[in-house]
């Protein structure tokens, strides 16, 4: 199942791989609100309403357990909670999924028996499933699926959530959350928390921080006054943009570390400029596998900009702690000291395994192919998976007669993201920002393709010249993110955040079209 993302697009490498799997004979489900270039390569397109995942999810699980087809043994001997998630799915008849989520009944009960049935299944989804209000909850009742069938731990079998960017799962790894330090270590944990103030002698505060959208509603209460920016553009990328700006523009101060003059950089009392950390500096990546590879300096970075472990040093050394020289390699055998996933993989095995996949704790381990497979052991080995049960929330904006279409969002194979690192070239495949509508919104609104349209939110308006798209259905309309400086989609969207994962709903936003 391909839930919530167009791969072909977004992921176009892994994407290859996964056709290699259709071409082999393995059976592909496309959900997703468009018919993207995605679905277009799927056996089943189940279009979705926006919103409407959780409603699919839970009368999948009905119907696999109404049908006798959950797997009893996995279930009894390696989850928790299982009762209460029975409850919670049983008012979530096909027909009542049917009408939340515009899929037929048919369909949904074809993909329930397809995947309880399959020898091997896999769920993989990015962004459309987590750029909601109930993000946590989206996802909780996908992994409730892979508990009820138990494909999960086994080869060929899992739950794969497709990163947006590079090396955001290293990214995570490394503590660059609010409640964690490196090795998904939690911050709360005080005997865990000794450990790293032993390391560092100091003491670190005993609760979890704030995360990006926490940030911004304590900039609206004025406790939050100073931010340093490290690789990100937030005065483009977050949702209510304009709400976001005038937030940024009222701190005391704002330092950026970055490779590039983002807006967010312009806004910057200090600029700290930065080197390319995928070609001029040393250090590692990681994959969404879990897989941790080297990364080798080919480039000298222009003059002035400098690597990120340097800068750091050098400003912690004004601040009054030596800190040293490191190398980027006695930085990571710090990581090792601390992080029980890493403490295996020196740079020697690194280069002598062309990587290797967490948890990876000792240098005589192989790294682990499977992340969940203790559930498969006999007994499992720690605690048993829990389901989640999850109850289905329609989006925060609502459509109503002055706000009667509902805006997704996305990206294109062109670009990414605010265009920071794309919009520097050109691309044949590249023809700017548009609001893409079905051709019978546009017949019944009464414009043409190309033509320049407002397009209004209860957050503000935009104009963007019309494309048409079959793809969409009538009431759907979509934008992108890439071209900030000519189109401000983020002027429209909402920054409904999700109380769990801090994601705001950039995927479900009310919206007008109007002529001009």
């Amino acid at each position: 199942m391909l839930w919530g993302s167009n791969a072909r697009e977004t992921h176009p490498i892994f994407f290859h791989h996964l056709l290699k799997g259709v071409r082999r004979g393995a059976k592909l489900y496309a959900i997703d609100p468009r018919r993207t270039s995605s679905a277009a390569w799927a056996h089943v397109w189940l279009g979705i309403d926006v919103g409407s995942d959780i409603a699919l999810a839970n009368a999948m699980g009905r119907e696999i357990i109404a049908a006798g087809l959950c797997n009893h043994e996995f279930i009894e001997r390696a989850t928790s909670g299982f009762e209460a998630y029975r409850e919670v799915v049983e008012p979530y008849t096909l027909a009542r999924a049917a009408r939340i989520t515009g899929v037929t009944e048919e369909t949904i009960r074809e993909l329930a028996h397809s995947y309880a049935r399959a020898g091997r299944a896999q769920v993989c989804w990015t962004l459309g499933i987590t750029e909601h209000h109930n993000a946590a909850d989206n996802v909780f009742s996908i992994i409730n699926l892979a508990l009820l069938t138990g494909h999960v731990g086994r080869f060929g079998s899992g739950l794969a959530p497709l990163r947006g960017q590079n090396n955001v799962q290293g990214g995570g790894d490394m503590g660059a959350i609010p409640n964690r330090f490196v090795g998904g270590q939690d911050v709360e944990d005080a005997a865990l928390r000794a450990k790293f103030e032993s390391e560092y002698r100091t003491t670190l505060p005993p609760r979890r921080g704030w995360h990006l959208s926490q940030m911004f509603d304590a900039m609206e209460r004025h406790d939050l006054r100073a931010l340093y920016v490290i690789g990100e553009n937030p005065a483009q990328s977050e949702a209510d943009s304009t709400r976001a700006l005038r937030l940024l523009d009222h701190l005391d101060h704002i330092v950026v570390q970055d490779m590039f003059l983002t807006r967010t950089a312009e806004l910057a009392d200090v600029v700290l400029p930065a080197a390319a950390s995928w070609c001029e500096s040393e250090g590692t990546v990681t994959s969404s596998e879990r897989r941790v590879q080297r990364v080798r300096k080919a480039l000298e970075p222009p003059d002035g900009a400098r690597d990120d472990i340097v800068i750091l040093c050098d400003l912690a050394q004004r601040m009054g702690h030596d800190w040293g020289a490191p190398s980027a390699e006695q930085v990571w055998d710090e990581i090792r000291r601390l992080s029980p996933w890493h403490g295996g993989m020196s740079y020697q095995r690194l280069e002598e395994h062309g990587g290797l996949q967490w948890p990876c704790p000792t240098e005589d381990h192989p790294g682990s192919l499977l992340l969940h497979d203790r559930l498969w052991k006999r007994p499992i080995v720690g605690p048993p998976a829990p389901f989640m049960p999850a109850e289905f929330e329609p989006p925060v904006d609502t459509l109503t007669d002055e706000f009667p279409m509902r805006l997704t969002t996305g990206r294109r194979l062109d670009s990414f993201n605010t265009g920071v690192q794309t919009g520097g070239y050109t691309s044949p495949l590249r023809f700017g920002e548009t609001i893409d509508l079905a051709p019978e919104d546009g017949e019944r609104l009464g414009v043409g393709e190309g033509e320049r349209v407002r397009i209004v939110s209860r957050r503000g308006a935009v104009l963007a010249p019309v494309r048409f798209d079959r793809g969409l259905r009538p009431g759907l309309a979509f934008m992108t993110l890439h071209f900030p400086d000519e189109v401000d989609t983020n002027v429209l969207t909402i920054d409904a955040t999700d109380p769990k994962s801090g994601t705001a709903e950039f995927k479900a936003s009310a919206i007008r079209i109007e002529r001009l």
